[in-house]
């Protein structure tokens, strides 16, 4: 799924494209993409783009007429940016807004559905979508540790609740925690003064880098190939693989379409994390240290 630094990477090519570019049509492929009726999607023909801006981890476009256009792209969900009038790709295409210079597209790949778009009347509208996150690019330091502690959940679990953080998901929260030498199942509220205060440092330092990395990278380009996977990234996709910092084998705990990954001598004392699957199925044979493993 798109994060923070995807998300804004996005904004950033979005916003000398279609910035101040009117809308000529739109093009709905799957009718479940969108789920707002009022005010109908055709209403924004003729309009100009006013704004760009970031809700967690929607994209949001606002047009003249006060018409905000909000796009969650989920986990398969990408934009693209085309020539006018090119025709959608097959089953993965879902929706594109022809401007005067171009076309924006959206595709999902797989057979889930998930993306969303909604068109709703006046900005208060839009931020009601919102899930209230706090934005960890202007936080303080002491806001951040209100969030965090307010109940007692794992890490994993609180860096990913857009209710506490807004735009961090399941990748950029695996190497903010190995940046912070934290386990992802620790609780909140045994955290000391000095692990949350690490904590906030790696969330910052860790989003800021990736965003200068991801801005390097696509320079003046549309991004294309958008993905929660990258070389440079010390664990999060890299199970099996050496730390960078330690050359352990980053380990990982697999749960539903997600897991989560992270080194044992950095971040848990050693300590292998039960995997619900694998070591239910090793029993007695599970290796509980990263000593055992080797």
């Amino acid at each position: 799924m798109p994060e923070l630094p995807d998300i804004m990477i996005y904004l950033d090519a979005l916003q000398p494209r279609v910035h101040d570019q009117r809308l000529e049509q739109v093009r709905i492929a799957n009718p479940f993409l969108l789920r707002t009726v009022d005010p109908p999607i055709e209403s924004l023909i003729g309009k100009r783009a006013t704004h760009l801006k970031r809700l967690g981890k929607r994209i949001v476009i606002g047009f003249e007429g006060d018409l905000w256009l909000i796009m969650h792209l989920m986990i398969a969900g990408r934009l693209h940016w085309k020539p006018v009038g090119t025709k959608l790709p097959g089953k993965m295409g879902l929706a594109a807004f022809d401007f005067t210079n171009g076309s924006l597209t959206l595709t999902e790949a797989g057979s889930k559905r998930r993306a969303s778009i909604h068109l709703v009347a006046g900005e208060d509208a839009a931020n009601r979508l919102d899930a209230g996150g706090i934005d960890v690019l202007k936080m303080t330091s002491k806001q951040f540790a209100q969030a965090l502690t307010k109940d007692n959940h794992t890490l994993k679990r609180s860096l990913t609740d857009p209710r506490r953080f807004s735009g961090i998901g399941n990748a950029y929260s695996d190497e903010i925690l190995h940046h912070a030498r934290l386990s992802p199942i620790k609780l909140t509220q045994r955290l000391t003064a000095d692990e949350v205060q690490r904590l906030y440092v790696a969330v910052r330092e860790t989003l800021k880098d990736w965003i200068a990395r991801l801005r390097q990278q696509t320079g003046d380009k549309f991004p294309e190939g958008v993905t929660a996977f990258h070389p440079e990234m010390a664990v999060h996709g890299c199970f099996g693989q050496p730390c960078p910092d330690c050359h352990a084998p980053v380990q990982r705990i697999r749960y539903a379409d997600n897991e989560t990954n992270y080194c044992a001598r950095c971040q848990t004392d050693g300590q292998v994390l039960a995997d619900r699957s694998l070591s239910c199925l090793l029993k007695n044979d599970w290796p509980r240290s990263i000593d055992e493993w080797d």
